[in-house]
């Protein structure tokens, strides 16, 4: 029978006050887990802990272009409430093109998405590895398979972070900590609003909008608890020999195999 009993596991879930990051809390506390739930809103965080019923569920406030302090703080509440599972999940970067990006473009979300999600695995592993249990799951973009127009920062960015949590699936496989990537499609969230928004500027919204489903075998948006599920089985035990891979969950959009 497969298990997907999180039972007494904490799981840590970041940008977890709005879409996949939501969902992917309701999904896990469904299944056993108790979570912290990591933003920067922190009124949003207290309504969302009181919608997962309070007690174990817990949140810390922080702002992830603030990577020292993110580290720092997650460091210390760990110390306290070690965390077997770590969904690291930030807000993609601004649209446009690669070479007309500034610098300071690329070092912002060089610090929000690799440096922070660094930090938190520096902050969690020791706990994962005295529990001899650990799930590392990075939501990144479809774009590691198949850069996306118009988001050359986060293209670039995203397919940095792919590269990295492979390393450390070799890395911390050995201490039971499996590490893997989940590649959201189009889904329906904040940032599927920005990009249609930006892709409208020139174009009829329901065109753009009707284009982009056009692109997926399954011919809509997905909703965020489709991807929830996919990130909560990978924090399963029943996921404990899947491992350093990056999965696409994307309608069939992605054309590579």
């Amino acid at each position: 029978m497969m298990n997907l009993d999180l039972t007494g596991k904490h799981a840590m879930v970041c940008g977890s006050t709005r879409g996949i990051g939501w969902a992917s809390a309701q999904q896990l506390v469904d299944m056993g887990a108790y979570v912290t739930l990591v933003a920067r809103d922190e009124s949003l965080l207290q309504q969302r802990v009181e919608e997962l019923g309070g007690g174990d569920h817990s949140y810390i406030c922080v702002d992830f272009s603030e990577p020292e302090s993110v580290g720092q703080r997650v460091h210390n509440w760990a110390a306290d409430r070690p965390v077997h599972i770590l969904i690291n999940n930030t807000g993609g970067p601004p649209g446009g093109s690669a070479h007309e990006a500034e610098i300071e473009e690329y070092v912002e979300a060089f610090k929000r998405h690799l440096l922070c999600n660094q930090l938190l695995v520096k902050a969690t592993v020791r706990g994962m590895r005295e529990a001899g249990y650990g799930r590392i799951i990075n939501i990144i973009s479809t774009s590691v398979r198949e850069p996306i127009p118009g988001l050359g920062v986060s293209n670039t960015i995203r397919g940095a972070v792919a590269a990295w949590a492979k390393t450390l699936s070799n890395e911390l496989g050995p201490d039971a900590i499996t590490v893997n990537n989940v590649l959201p499609g189009f889904t329906s969230t904040d940032r599927l609003e920005q990009i249609i928004d930006n892709k409208a500027k020139n174009a009829d919204r329901d065109t753009v909008i009707e284009q982009m489903k056009g692109q997926v075998p399954l011919r809509r948006f997905a909703d965020p608890s489709e991807l929830a599920s996919v990130i909560a089985f990978l924090a399963s035990p029943a996921a404990g020999y899947v491992n350093g891979v990056s999965l696409a969950v994307d309608g069939g959009r992605t054309k590579s195999i």
